[in-house]
């Protein structure tokens, strides 16, 4: 009976799996598929690629300014991934480390700044930027994007760091090592886990940003991806612009699925690390 029982549980567990895993591909799978076709098969309801052609990731790249695109979203999401990370850990290290008044309350603002919707900041950042003369300019983006990052990479990373053993540290200073030399030469190699989570999921955000990439620029030359797959839509002199989009939206997902793949297990160490210690 026993037997039984745990065979069934272990039906009900994978069908279960297998539920979900279907949920959360499918629609990548589904535009795949689509990027494929082109006429009339574009709203032909298909589970299998029929049909190989690469018509649609053709018009995709030679649309306007897309392959620019491509390298201004690599250059912003990387860019604010090193700032973001370069500034979390030094934080980080203050806020774990270092005793003084208010650093409770220190952190907690910092997490609540993360609560804000961006919308809610629109205007003021705007004036910002058009007043610091970065409007139309990557780097406004990379401000814009920094400062949403770093409030979740600062708690994450301070999550981690507190749970370090303080011996490494006493034992470092006692050697003659200076704060920076501490962060850099005993710290960072213990928060792997924690730096490539973070910053992976910071340049996952960077890199689907679309309200800020379309707020703070104004030529196609300057535009991130997201903001380009939309304007392809009313941009291209195709009659079924549909197939053109998915090409577009799979060849831009792509790169993310792979860096996932790469840094599976870090990621996951460091999301059960900071729950953990947290």
């Amino acid at each position: 009976m026993h037997l039984i029982k745990s065979f069934i549980n272990s039906i009900l567990f994978y069908l279960l799996v297998i539920v979900i895993v279907v949920i959360a591909v499918f629609p990548f799978y589904y535009a795949i598929i689509t990027s494929f076709k082109t006429g009339t098969a574009l709203f032909e309801v298909d589970y299998w690629i029929r049909d190989f052609s690469f018509q649609n990731y053709i018009a995709a790249l030679s649309s306007g300014e897309f392959p620019r695109n491509i390298l201004n979203s690599v250059f912003i999401a990387t860019v604010t991934v090193g700032l973001s990370l370069l500034l979390a850990v030094t934080a980080s290290y203050a806020l774990a480390r270092v005793r003084f008044r208010g650093r409770g309350l220190l952190l907690i603002a910092i997490l609540a700044v993360s609560m804000f919707p961006q919308i809610a900041v629109l205007a003021g950042l705007f004036e910002l930027i058009r007043f610091i003369g970065i409007y139309n300019t990557p780097w406004g983006l990379i401000l814009s994007y920094t400062i949403f990052t770093l409030p979740f990479t600062v708690w994450v990373l301070t999550t981690f760091m507190r749970d370090l053993p303080i011996e490494i540290e006493e034992a470092a200073i006692v050697d003659g090592a200076t704060p920076w030399q501490i962060i850099s030469k005993v710290f960072l190699p213990l928060m792997w886990p924690a730096l490539v989570t973070t910053g992976l999921l910071a340049f996952i955000g960077a890199w689907n940003e679309f309200l800020f990439a379309l707020t703070f620029t104004s030529t196609n030359s300057e535009r991130t991806v997201p903001v380009a797959i939309a304007m392809l839509s009313g941009a291209t002199q195709y009659e079924t612009p549909w197939g053109i989009i998915m090409a577009a939206s799979v060849m831009v997902t792509i790169p993310l699925v792979i860096l996932v793949l790469i840094f599976q297990r870090k990621i996951v160490a460091g999301l059960t690390a900071g729950g953990v210690k947290g």
